[in-house]
């Protein structure tokens, strides 16, 4: 295994422990935001500088150089590879808009010392390939949120009872894999990661989520998607096909299920929060094909989802800290107080259900081109979903920002922070929208990295070995596993990515 230059992962997830220690001795909320502005912006610079670093390798997968971990553990415990590369820039970026869009007049209310503990958790579960290590992890990531609904005296019921079911599905689940019982174990880790991501009828512990909790605080434990990531780890290289298929048909009923309940929702912060468990979804329904071309669509969906509805909320957010709690039963008219969050919101809303032009569009055109060929019924579910979400987006749009004259004593625009967010939202979702090519490219070669993971580990003959960790969900792909899909696929991706640079609205059928 490969060495990046710099120990970039080690680095990225220590900055944010050293922010959250200086930030707890701080009294003033204001001098508290700085730090951990510039605590985000360091993990940025280190997660950016890794996946630059590792891209330079040309190589599947890289660890730190200087890997004090892996002196101490004997064990690689955190790996860069092809899945997670983008994933952690990606987390570092929704955090730091996070911060930067925190008002000064709402600092007070959101906990700057969580979030940097929560940022440090979650670039180590992105980070890690150890399937106890990533375990303990998720089970982590979980306290602070629950300190902050214990600190804001909200009731805690729903949430623990789902999160105390959640952990114990993955201990049990993973010490009866390691013990053997591969097909219970399984089973047990997949319905773990279903509840993480909110999966129905688990479900419900989401919107008690975004209805207690801060919005940032919920954002940033739900948009990075990691119990996407768990299925990606702990349950993909193990799982049977039937398996993958039950994921996929729960995950795309799912979709259609909470694009019509995003329709019907009564304060945006539901709405919010069933069209992020629409849209994040599809990531799953991936699975099911299990071709080049149905992963690498399901992996740019997660790129996209990430991006496009994490800028959507922190959108959201801005609007809701000036005139607070949203209802979706009347019209605001707040597009002359806010023109640059309104354009935000529309551009960030239809980027995430695949509007041509947009960062989303290439992902969901690989989805549906793959479905369609294995089961036209699930490619027809897909833009079910996705039209269904638009016209909630769309809905939601004419009542928050038209309608009606509002009338405000004091300016609502944005603030310089906030349009720096925009600017950088925005200039991302348009150039990955016109220039995919870079994207397609590193979430296929993840496709293919992923399926030759689970072709050699259920061939019993394959050139295929563990590593030398025993706890590691992640294992050595010998090269002689064939893929007799990926050779004509490939070039398939390529046309379309370069098409949908070409003409982003023309139909390529």
């Amino acid at each position: 295994m490969q060495e990046l230059h710099l120990p970039w992962m080690e680095l990225s997830i220590l900055i944010p422990i050293i922010g959250s220690v200086v930030v707890t001795r701080l009294e003033n909320s204001a001098t508290a935001r700085i730090v951990s502005l510039v605590a985000c912006g360091l993990t940025l610079a280190c997660a950016t500088g890794e996946w630059i670093d590792f891209s330079r390798l040309q190589t599947f997968e890289a660890h730190d150089h200087w890997d004090v971990i892996g002196w101490i553990f004997h064990h690689d415990v955190f790996v860069i590879d092809e899945l997670n590369a983008p994933l952690l820039p990606l987390a570092a970026l929704l955090c730091l808009l996070t911060a930067l869009s925190t008002l000064r007049t709402k600092a007070n209310r959101f906990s700057f010392n969580a979030m940097l503990v929560s940022e440090a958790v979650l670039i180590a579960t992105l980070s890690c390939r150890n399937a106890w290590v990533i375990i303990g992890l998720l089970l982590a990531a979980t306290i602070p949120v629950w300190m902050e609904l214990r600190s804001r005296q909200r009731c805690t019921r729903v949430f623990t009872i789902h999160m105390t079911v959640f952990a114990a599905l993955l201990v049990v689940g993973q010490v009866l894999v390691e013990f053997g019982a591969v097909f219970v174990g399984g089973a047990l880790l997949t319905v773990a990661a279903l509840l993480r991501t909110g999966i129905v009828p688990l479900h419900c512990w989401m919107t008690d989520l975004f209805e207690k909790a801060t919005f940032g605080t919920a954002l940033l434990f739900v948009a990075p998607m990691t119990g996407a990531y768990a299925v990606m780890r702990l349950v993909l290289p193990i799982a049977p096909d039937w398996a993958l298929q039950s994921i996929a048909v729960v995950s795309l009923i799912t979709a259609v299920y909470a694009g019509c309940m995003a329709l019907v929702q009564h304060e945006a912060r539901r709405f919010f929060c069933y069209l992020l468990l629409s849209q994040s979804s599809l990531v799953l329904v991936g699975l099911e094909l299990a071709t080049p071309i149905g992963l690498t669509g399901a992996l740019c969906v997660w790129i996209s989802v990430g991006l496009s509805l994490g800028g959507f909320g922190l959108t959201l957010r801005s609007v809701e800290a000036r005139v607070g709690r949203i209802s979706m039963l009347e019209f605001h008219g707040l597009y002359e107080h806010m023109p640059t969050l309104a354009a935000l919101f529309l551009l960030t809303g239809l980027a995430s259900i695949g509007f041509p032009g947009t960062i989303g569009f290439i992902g969901i055109e690989l989805l549906v081109e793959s479905a369609v060929d294995v089961y036209p019924w699930i490619g027809m579910a897909v833009v079910v979903a996705a039209a269904l979400n638009g016209i909630a987006i769309l809905q939601a749009y004419f009542r928050i920002f038209t309608g009606h004259r509002h009338l405000a004593t004091f300016s609502l625009r944005a603030r310089r922070s906030e349009k720096i967010a925009v600017l950088v939202l925005s200039t991302l979702i348009i150039f990955g929208g016109l220039y995919p090519q870079w994207s397609v490219a590193s979430r296929y070669h993840a496709a293919i990295e992923l399926i030759r993971h689970r072709k050699a580990a259920s061939s019993p003959d394959s050139d295929f070995h563990s590593t030398d960790d025993p706890g590691s969900s992640h294992a050595m792909i010998a090269p002689p596993v064939s893929l007799p899909t990926s050779s004509t696929e490939k070039p398939q991706i390529q046309a379309i990515a370069v098409s949908t640079a070409q003409d982003p609205i023309g139909d390529r059928k």
